[in-house]
């Protein structure tokens, strides 16, 4: 009886196919090194900077640093930056949503040239942003006669600032809604309507809960710009001590006055807000991070 042979199987010819996890696989030393380097360049230009701060506020005792913030001129500063925060952030919502709800919602003439406008302060240096407010109401702006024969202060006032701070911060909301209104699609607001819903019901009802945490997401963002902001506001405000100086513009007066713990003090301030904000973005991204990707349940 003779024997039969079996034939050998052979792989196919051609590269062997690798696992998507084997392909990322560095050796160890290039994965330490790459560690090192990212924890070095975050130390060196964040948390050393950060750390500075508040040593540098701290340095002559918790006293002195108390003290910074109980001069008439940091009180002023500190007021002026949350009365602007409060009108900036609540106008950049409302602009924010009813801009997303339209770009989202709806197809119109001009809906590409509406996404365009948004992003313009993100194109422009807040600098020429503050310029252009003073060309346009300042005392030899287009407007400024009119407003000095009827006595109405914009610039080097408080509606300057305001105006300012509005632009530099009014994408932060709208930028954070339009993709998820757009990933959400109207499958939603078109079933509340044929149930017979009012327009206005339908947003309240359907489209604001949809995208609440995503909402609360660019509130954070925007309060945190609009309390740091620099350039715009240092154009159109006169830096006038206690009058129409904001946290940052009166920590640059006290820095260059060298008296660098009063300086260091109005910005350790702004640096817990950053933190805060930091904290509560992270929270957001964590807690509920399918919604804000616009994959979360409707």
């Amino acid at each position: 009886m003779s024997e039969t042979t079996v034939p050998s199987i052979r792989p196919p010819a051609g590269p062997v196919a690798r696992s998507p996890h084997a392909a990322l696989t560095e050796p160890r030393p290039v994965r330490l090194a790459l560690t090192v380097l990212a924890v070095a360049f975050l130390g060196l230009f964040l948390l050393l900077p950060l750390a500075v701060v508040f040593v540098e506020a701290l340095s002559k005792g918790l006293g002195p640093y108390l003290a910074s913030f109980a001069e008439p001129d940091a009180l002023a500063a500190v007021r002026l930056t949350l009365l602007v925060a409060v009108i900036a952030v609540p106008l950049n919502v409302v602009f924010g949503l009813c801009a997303s709800w339209a770009i989202a919602k709806f197809d119109f003439r001009g809906r590409n040239l509406l996404v365009t406008l948004i992003d313009l302060p993100f194109s422009v240096s807040p600098v020429v942003a503050g310029l252009i407010y003073v060309l346009i109401f300042g005392a030899q702006g287009l407007l400024g006669p009119f407003l000095q024969r009827h006595g109405i202060e914009i610039i080097f006032a408080v509606p300057g600032i305001v105006l300012a701070t509005v632009f530099v911060t009014f994408p932060f909301v709208a930028r954070e809604l339009i993709p998820l209104m757009q990933d959400q699609g109207t499958t939603d607001e078109e079933a509340a309507l044929t149930l017979g819903a009012s327009p206005w019901r339908v947003f309240r009802t359907v489209t604001l809960p949809n995208v609440r945490w995503a909402l609360l997401y660019g509130v954070l963002l925007c309060n945190a710009r609009a309390m740091g902001e620099f350039g715009a506001v240092s154009v159109v405000s006169g830096r006038i001590r206690g009058l129409t100086n904001t946290m940052p513009l009166h920590v640059e007066i006290l820095y260059n006055e060298y008296n660098y713990v009063a300086a260091f003090g109005i910005a350790s301030l702004l640096a817990l807000l950053a933190l805060v904000t930091l904290a509560g973005k992270s929270f957001l991204e964590w807690r509920h991070a399918d919604a804000l990707a616009g994959r979360g349940a409707h």
